[in-house]
């Protein structure tokens, strides 16, 4: 059965209210902020929304913080000790196209930053925050606008071994990484100058690591899944140069509150059609088939035009995209795919 509004509330009001650990390596409501001792760390919301004329379209709000090491003993107040990156993108299947937007900036006179001991990271006017059992996100690109909330109705998903995720075989190849899913969302967008109310479904990543990728590993293929039942899955493989899995991973939350977590052999990607994009002829597979444990989904993209070229900031070209999840041919979820290290090896900021 699913999880009754009273059940999700009183887990609710008992996770944002407890300053302890929820395990032993990760602290709610602290570690939703910011970690600056880390190499790298982001605040990653993607989901679905609608319009009310019933245009679906996707989201992506993405917050990244990033320590180079390069000026950690400058006492300069203009010292690039933090970055701070933001990457922005809206899929529109009706125009047939991915409006995006991104920026960087060092982390100095209150300018641009992500905060500690809770969930607020900014550049300028662009920002997600939280604001008591929510997140508020504003992003105001050239040719799109964002103004969204973020209701919270589940407790965290902590990931891998009570929140500490590997990453490979290598013990250093490790993120600590918690995932807030089936975030119910209202707000509005604007599109060259047309603006709408919205409501949807989002999801939020949230990792820290020091070593992300061990050596060898060239990207990554990456879910999260809003369930249509109102459970959640999350499931990852980390890629080689030859194009196969070197470690993967998942969490399900069944429609019950129920958490499974699965090791390397029970999860496994299958890519179908492949996509050439047209500006950097990357070619990425944009239908799936994903099992996890005895469950297997289905991919198929809201449109196959999703790529994003974020060079001008994390240095990257990536494949991010709305996606629907089937259980066979029934409809079982939306969410997010991301496809990374396809077009070249992946080199985190």
């Amino acid at each position: 059965m699913r999880l009754t509004s009273a059940v999700i509330a009183a887990l609710l009001v008992a996770t944002l209210a407890c300053a302890d650990a929820v395990s032993p390596g990760i602290r709610f409501p602290i570690d939703t902020g910011s970690h600056p001792d880390f190499r790298t760390e982001w605040w990653y919301v993607t989901g679905w929304l609608q319009t009310g004329t019933g245009e679906a379209l996707g989201f992506q709000v993405t917050f990244f913080r990033t320590r180079p090491g390069l000026a950690d003993g400058n006492p300069s107040a203009f010292a690039a000790r933090q970055l701070i990156i933001a990457h922005a993108a809206l899929s529109d299947p009706a125009h047939g196209r991915l409006y995006q937007d991104q920026r960087v900036q060092r982390a100095a006179f209150g300018l641009a930053d992500a905060a500690s001991g809770a969930t607020h990271a900014w550049i300028d006017d662009w920002y997600l925050q939280a604001e008591g059992s929510a997140y508020r996100a504003r992003i105001d690109g050239g040719d799109f606008t964002l103004a969204l909330r973020l209701q919270i109705t589940q407790p965290p998903l902590l990931n891998g071994e009570a929140g500490l995720s590997r990453k490979g075989a290598a013990a250093a190849a490790t993120s600590w990484y918690y995932s807030e899913p089936q975030l119910q969302v209202s707000g509005t967008i604007a599109r060259d100058g047309r603006r709408d109310s919205v409501q949807g479904v989002a999801w939020l990543d949230h990792e820290w690591s020091n070593e992300y990728l061990e050596a060898g590993a060239v990207g990554w293929d990456w879910i999260g899944i809003n369930l249509d039942d109102g459970g959640a899955l999350m499931a990852f493989r980390i890629r080689g140069a030859d194009g196969q899995a070197r470690w993967s991973g998942a969490t399900l939350r069944g429609a019950d509150g129920s958490v499974q977590r699965f090791a390397p052999d029970e999860v496994a990607f299958e890519p179908g059609r492949l996509w050439t994009s047209p500006r950097t002829a990357i070619r990425y597979p944009v239908q799936w088939r994903v099992r996890v444990g005895k469950r297997e989904f289905s991919l198929q993209p809201l449109l196959d035009d999703q790529e994003s070229d974020t060079r001008l900031s994390s240095g990257t070209i990536y494949w991010e995209g709305a996606v629907r999840a089937l259980d066979g041919t029934t409809p079982a979820g939306r969410g997010y795919l991301e496809l990374t290290g396809y077009g070249a090896a992946l080199k985190l900021p």
